[in-house]
């Protein structure tokens, strides 16, 4: 797995990279992330790990993948992502993120693999750009996810798509841990501006 202190190495030079290159300050991404100024500035600078919300709230306000905080582009056609190699935050509450997919140049998309324990409430993620698409695949036990305040109950085996420019809840309701794989496309502001037209 990767070490936590490489993670938050990558994601303090990412996160401000990706802030500059979209010509924000850190006033500006705090109003459209929700996270606060002082938070983002703690990230920047090494001194705070972000939760896995957090860290989530800045990729959807930034337009971009958690991957692609976390990581460096990978160019190549074949890519092998071992699982020591496999960026992984455990949030807290005790559920795990694990990310499957490579940080591809241009491409906004994310494969991830999340354990939660039983009884366990992820939280509630923003809606992404217009145009994105999420796609969810339960492995084992029980997963609740409320799009836009309509909860689905998931079993072993169900699978359930949502636009992702909802509001989007994950929890767990078993007694059991839940494994669930997402698959993950975040749309561009010229993607969104596309699908937009008649």
């Amino acid at each position: 797995m990767v070490d936590v202190e490489e993670l938050s190495a990558r994601l303090r030079v990412r996160l401000k990279d990706e802030r500059r290159r979209r010509g924000l300050n850190l006033e500006a991404l705090a109003a459209a992330s929700g996270v606060s100024r002082s938070m983002i500035s703690d990230i920047e600078r090494g001194a705070k790990t972000p939760t896995v919300l957090v860290l989530a709230r800045l990729a959807t306000a930034l337009g971009v993948t958690v991957s692609r905080l976390l990581g460096e582009d990978q160019p190549d056609r074949v890519i092998e992502l071992r699982r020591d190699g496999q960026p992984a935050i455990t949030d807290a509450a005790g559920w795990q993120r694990r990310i499957l997919s490579p940080t591809l140049p241009g491409v906004e998309f994310e494969f991830i693999r999340t354990t939660i324990p039983a009884g366990v409430t992820l939280g509630s993620f923003a809606p992404h750009a217009v145009g994105s698409r999420e796609y969810i695949a339960v492995e084992t036990g029980e997963l609740a996810v409320t799009v836009d305040g309509v909860e689905h109950r998931l079993g072993t085996g169900d699978a359930l798509y949502y636009a992702g420019d909802a509001t989007h809840a994950f929890a767990n309701p078993g007694a059991v841990e839940c494994i669930y794989y997402t698959a993950m496309h975040v749309a561009t502001a010229h993607h969104a501006t596309t699908e937009e037209r008649p």
